[in-house]
């Protein structure tokens, strides 16, 4: 049973508020009545994304990097802050470790001090090249623990260890959603993940680079269908801790994706094949189930029209 989001207003805490999904959530929050503290170092994350609330009489922003202890007074917690896209986590991979880690043992910290709920924002990347497909909450995983990618998919299964022993240790009211591929206008248009990247391609006549024999997937969800899976989540009964799986179960190939992003985009660009970076899934799709059961949630949004917000948003940028 998913309980009602409460009427009363609450001082929202949100870190990596800057970000894609961040700013995306913290609009939802403040259209229910909330008070929003929004932390960002802005190493991914963009003023940009929060300008509009520049003035919002019940939005703060605090320039504050999550490694180091944050001594706030806050009803609930958000736990965002971490960069989501190989070009960046594999800029600074130690960087990126630490804010996974240390970043989860300073929220936690917090979050147990205030005796608050908090929500981590894992990944589908926690199940790494998987062998089960598609990939249920039950699956442990096939991640290469020393390869390129493996900050980010360490780091976040680290955290995920994290938020269950405090859960366990502690009693700390916790929430963790792994999220599969999310797109949507915001995206960084340099943050190297496929669906920006296509896009950005194909808009400026560039050569789309499909790695590999461009077969394999990803399934693709819109951000305001996941923002709203984060909300029912995080509202949901205190049993229901996760990890639930957040995503698009509708299975697209990569020469698929592209084909469509030359579509919308009327672009002549053409298809160039490069060789499959290490550790890339060939398969990723999310089994959502528990979420369905659990939260009555399911992406509502199709993928054509979801690239049609995003493509409108780009070409925005680049005028």
């Amino acid at each position: 049973m998913v309980a009602r989001i409460s009427d009363s207003r609450k001082r929202i805490l949100v870190t990596g508020g800057a970000g894609f999904l961040g700013s995306y959530l913290i609009d939802r929050l403040l259209d229910q009545g909330h008070e929003v503290l929004c932390v960002d170092n802005l190493f991914t994350g963009s003023r940009r994304n929060v300008d509009h609330l520049h003035n919002h009489r019940r939005f703060e922003f605090m320039r504050h990097d999550v490694c180091f202890p944050l001594y706030v007074e806050v009803d609930e917690i958000w736990n965002l802050a971490c960069p989501a896209s190989p070009v960046h986590y594999q800029h600074d991979p130690v960087q990126t470790t630490k804010t996974s880690v240390h970043g989860a043992i300073n929220m936690l910290g917090l979050a147990k001090r205030l005796r608050c709920r908090i929500f981590q924002a894992s990944t589908s990347e926690v199940y790494g090249d998987p062998a089960l497909h598609p990939q249920t909450e039950s699956y442990w995983g096939n991640v290469n623990p020393i390869g390129l990618r493996s900050c980010y998919d360490e780091g976040k299964r680290c955290a995920e260890t994290l938020f269950f022993d405090y859960h366990r240790q502690h009693g700390l009211e916790i929430k963790v959603a792994r999220i599969f591929n999310t797109y949507g206008p915001r995206m960084h248009p340099q943050d190297g993940r496929v669906v920006s990247n296509f896009i950005m391609q194909a808009l400026r006549g560039d050569d789309i680079t499909i790695y590999g024999d461009g077969q394999q997937t990803r399934s693709f969800c819109y951000v305001d269908d996941l923002i709203d899976g984060f909300l029912r989540l995080m509202s949901s009964d205190p049993e229901i801790t996760g990890p639930v799986n957040l995503g698009n179960p509708v299975e697209f190939t990569m020469l698929e994706l592209a084909e469509a992003v030359l579509e919308l985009t009327r672009s002549r660009s053409k298809l160039v094949h490069l060789p499959l970076p290490a550790d890339d899934p060939k398969h990723r799709r999310p089994d959502i189930s528990l979420a369905k059961a659990k939260l009555a949630w399911q992406p509502k949004v199709p993928l054509e029209e979801g690239l049609k917000h995003t493509v409108h948003y780009f070409q925005q940028l680049s005028t």
